[in-house]
Formats: C-alpha cells, sequence, structure tokens
C-alpha cells in the first residue's frame, strides 16, 4: 500500500524516502513495447544468454570475435546487474513476449573499452541468431534510448560497431543516430564506427 506520494506506507521518514526513492532509481523497469519485455536480470537468463554468447556468429563482431564460456557469461550478468546498482542505468535483459523467452539485451552502458569517448553514455545490443532480421534490436534499442534521455536525463549517447557490422550500423542510424568519427578499439585493434545522438 502507498500514500499520495507513491511510497510505501511504512516510508515515514525523509531518509527512508531517500533510501527508498534510491533503491527504485538503482532497479531495472520494466519496460514494453510491441512485441517485447525489457526487464532486470535472473538466474533463469544464464542458459540463454550463455548459448547466445557461445554462438560464433553472434560473437562475430564483439571485440575480439571470441566466444565466451557459461563462467564468463555468468560474470557478465553479474556486471550488467552492478552496473545498473552503482549508475541507475544498465542493459536490460529483453525478453519475448510471444514466448517468454530471453532472446537478448539492449540498454546503456560505460564504454570502458573506448576512453576516448568518454564521458558519452553508450548504447548497445546483442540477440540471439534465430532472432535476427525481426526488428527485435530496433525495438529495444529505441525503448531503451528513450529511457536513458527521458527518464535518467542522458543525452551524450554514442553507439559503437566494427566497421564491417553493417547490420548494427543500421540500427544506429534508425535510431536517429549520426556518424561521429572511425577510430580502433584498442581493446583489439580492430576498426570501429562511432555514432552519436545529435544533441538539441
Amino acid at each position: 500500500m502507498r500514500d499520495g506520494s507513491g511510497a510505501p506506507m511504512g516510508v515515514k521518514t525523509l531518509g527512508d524516502a531517500w533510501v527508498f526513492w534510491l533503491q527504485q532509481a538503482m532497479t531495472p523497469p520494466f519496460i514494453h513495447t510491441e512485441r517485447l519485455l525489457l526487464r532486470g536480470w535472473t538466474p533463469d537468463d544464464l542458459a540463454p544468454f550463455a548459448a547466445m554468447c557461445a554462438d560464433p556468429e553472434v560473437m562475430r563482431y564483439i571485440r575480439d570475435g571470441k566466444t565466451r564460456s557459461r563462467a564468463q557469461s555468468a560474470r557478465s550478468i553479474a556486471s550488467f546487474q552492478q552496473g545498473w546498482r552503482v549508475r541507475g542505468y544498465g542493459l536490460f535483459a529483453v525478453e519475448a513476449k510471444d514466448t517468454g523467452d530471453l532472446i537478448g539485451f539492449a540498454g546503456l552502458s560505460s564504454p570502458d573499452f573506448l576512453p576516448e569517448v568518454y564521458p558519452s553514455v553508450e548504447i548497445g545490443w546483442r540477440f540471439s541468431r534465430p532472432n535476427w532480421g525481426r526488428g527485435y534490436a530496433s525495438e529495444a534499442a529505441a525503448a531503451a534510448l528513450a529511457f536513458g534521455v527521458k527518464e535518467r536525463g542522458i543525452t551524450d549517447i554514442v553507439s559503437i560497431c566494427q566497421i564491417e557490422n553493417g547490420a548494427s550500423a543500421r540500427i544506429m542510424q534508425k535510431l536517429g543516430m549520426v556518424f561521429d568519427r572511425r577510430t580502433t578499439d584498442p581493446s583489439c585493434g580492430h576498426a570501429v564506427d562511432v555514432y552519436r545522438l545529435p544533441q538539441g
């Protein structure tokens, strides 16, 4: 039960209210699109996420192109969850509404691998191969982008893809992002294109 402010009835002091609203801000919300649910991560997500990260085609344009083990995938999910707790934004698990299956992720993160774009925030996505070509990445990324801009007030947003990854570049353009620069990812030596969300 909540009072008129929307806080639970048990919240009685200013300090309690601050803790409550801070916890709310650091928790991934549920975002519904026409076909997808963007949500926080659960233990059940590990198996499908690990399978996705073990697919060489999915990982082809991700950093060095190497697949990830189940343990590495588990560490990635833990890192995604930590990002939400620390920054109040992050990568959403993306679920298909018609099946309830995890099909990928989309959201905002800190582009630690490319320091030259700091302090920009990166929008990114990754989807399992059976779900390519259906517009899911564009749909999820648009929802995550709107969340970042409208709910978190983040406007300095970039997206980064290896230059051979035309599919991701087209999604960036669909999101209204414009080409900013071509540079090199120092973590793997691959050439990457940086797109940026126009401001103002």
